[in-house]
């Protein structure tokens, strides 16, 4: 049950209700949010069952880099191009160009995976570290329902058109995103923002048209196919503020790139943000039943702010609220509310918030001496 607790902040100021900044976009899918206040700035129809193309290919690289994590794989092993994949995909699409018998380094792929949007590069990776395609598959799908991506399924490792079997929302392309960009911050920096990569004497760049031109931009993957049009999951960090955004079924490739970039700009241009409170701060305690300790502090892992329009006077409430009750043991970092701000006009900002400290289970002892402190008031 999603229990309210009582409002930790108000900032409610007498102004008029505010107007939505505009934005008149082509893009039949659309969508753009802050990542740190959890503020959507623009959606159009974010929620429709998309073909991904090669977007698909962030949840290969994702499946990935949850492996290297977890010590199952390593980046500077080698998987061996199999006579019918190099075949097969050798030259199909956008390609890495890998040939058959070939042993190639697993971070090579993952380049030739995302830089290059290699069809290639996504099946060598599939079969190599799962055997097959399809057990591939099965781990890609399990990632998505881990992550929430309620409207997702992958039927092929690179996207390539399967009669719709592959499928996502932009909601969910985003949710994707900020796994790949927060859970493995470093794999991010590494892969998603190079402007080209070489492999075996071939130098190809990447068609993503934010790099290098719109400030800040550095990631993460384009894609294109008949049913899906012209496609892009993209991103950029500005004055610490990033914002990540999803367009899809445009008709051309210059459509793409004029879109993408006066839809980031628009995001930034149009938008101020009211700081709210610095990373990893404090904003409320959540009860604790059967813990050491009667509540744990909640922090968000970013910046908080308020986002606004420009040339107006920010007005909101602020409140948190919790999935209650809260039992122990409680994990350091395990999601445990949301910080939630609420503007005049509307808008609602969801913040995710996780436990800044570990609440150990206590046994009878500890529980009646705190059911004393709550006696007497303490916490």
């Amino acid at each position: 049950m999603r229990v309210f607790v009582p409002s930790i902040l108000v900032a409610l100021l007498a102004s008029p209700a505010l107007a939505k900044p505009v934005y008149e976009g082509q893009a039949p899918v659309a969508y753009l949010e802050d990542v740190a206040s959890g503020a959507i700035l623009y959606d159009r129809d974010s929620r429709r069952k998309i073909p991904t193309a090669s977007m698909a290919k962030m949840m290969t690289a994702y499946v990935v880099f949850e492996k290297i994590k977890a010590g199952k794989l390593k980046l500077d092993q080698k998987f061996v191009v199999k006579p019918e994949t190099g075949e097969k995909w050798g030259s199909v699409g956008s390609t890495m160009y890998l040939k058959s018998g070939e042993k190639v380094p697993l971070e090579a792929l993952v380049d030739g995976l995302i830089t290059l949007s290699g069809n290639d590069a996504a099946v060598v990776i599939a079969e190599g570290v799962s055997g097959t395609v399809p057990a591939f598959l099965k781990e890609m799908n399990a990632a998505a329902k881990k992550l929430g991506m309620k409207d997702s399924h992958f039927a092929t490792p690179n996207g390539w058109p399967d009669g719709g079997k592959t499928y996502s929302t932009a909601r969910d392309l985003s949710l994707l995103s900020r796994a790949i960009i927060s859970g493995h911050p470093a794999y991010f920096r590494r892969f998603f923002s190079k402007r080209s990569f070489t492999w075996d004497g071939v130098t190809q760049t990447n068609r993503n048209p934010l790099l290098g031109v719109i400030d800040g931009a550095d990631g993460l993957k384009t894609g294109h196919s008949d049913e899906a049009g012209y496609c892009l999951t993209g991103t950029a960090s500005r004055n610490g503020r990033r914002l990540l955004m999803v367009i899809a079924g445009l008709p051309t490739m210059q459509g793409r790139v004029d879109e993408a970039r006066a839809f980031l700009n628009w995001g930034y241009d149009a938008w101020a943000i009211k700081p709210l409170f610095a990373a990893k701060t404090r904003i409320t305690r959540i009860p604790v039943q059967l813990g050491s300790e009667l509540s744990v502090p909640a922090v968000a892992l970013g910046n908080v702010g308020a986002l606004y329009p420009k040339g107006e006077k920010p007005s909101f409430k602020l409140s948190t609220r919790y999935n209650g009750p809260l039992k122990a043991p409680v994990r350091s970092g395990q999601p445990v509310g949301e910080l939630i701000v609420k503007h005049r006009d509307g808008r609602i900002q969801t913040v995710p918030l996780v436990a800044q400290a570990a609440v150990e289970r206590t046994g009878y002892f500890g529980r009646a001496w705190n059911g004393l402190r709550l006696l007497v008031g303490a916490s």
